[in-house]
């Protein structure tokens, strides 16, 4: 199973995030799946890739060329895939995955597992989304879009359709359970 993570190119301020993600890289490694990510060999994107790549998995990055610019791809990845833009590259990830795990991250995280929610909603794709609330990182987008429920913005059919993971365990179980 191709799983894509979109999480940060940054650490994050709290050292679970650390933990959570070199978890998620040995599980996705060691039960043979192979990880989508953003390509980067810095923050939480290398950490997982090189958490992954240490339990024997495989992992392809896709890289806008524009990152190459600046040195940050990871080098050691299973493969490199380059794309011309940021639009791009979240098409192609999406594209390459077989479900969905929004890591903590910032605001490229935000808007890479947005698209996946909305490609849902829209029924543009039936894969698993799971968001992963380490620490209640993700509350306030829950709240939103149970606002968006509220509101009438959204149906509670497609809310339903995204999973809110407190643990890596329970996300990695969402994953399988729906797969």
């Amino acid at each position: 199973m191709n799983i894509t993570v979109f999480l940060g190119a940054n650490m994050g301020g709290d050292q679970m995030y650390l933990m959570e993600v070199k978890a998620l890289g040995e599980w996705i490694g060691k039960h043979g799946h192979r990880l989508i990510y953003g390509g980067s060999r810095i923050g939480l994107m290398g950490v997982i890739a090189d958490a992954v790549m240490e339990a024997g998995g495989e992992v392809i990055g896709v890289v806008p060329e524009f990152f190459l610019q600046k040195g940050t791809e990871h080098k050691g990845l299973t493969e490199l895939i380059k794309t011309d833009t940021m639009a791009e590259r979240r098409e192609k990830m999406i594209e390459l995955g077989d479900g969905f795990i929004a890591f903590p991250g910032g605001t490229g995280t935000l808007e890479e597992i947005s698209d996946v929610i909305s490609q849902k909603k829209l029924g543009r794709t039936v894969k698993p989304v799971a968001i992963l609330n380490i620490e209640g990182f993700y509350n306030s987008l829950n709240a939103m879009l149970e606002k968006m429920v509220e509101e009438g913005f959204l149906d509670r059919s497609d809310l339903n359709k995204v999973y809110f993971a407190k643990t890596v365990d329970s996300a990695t179980w969402y994953l399988e359970y729906n797969m």
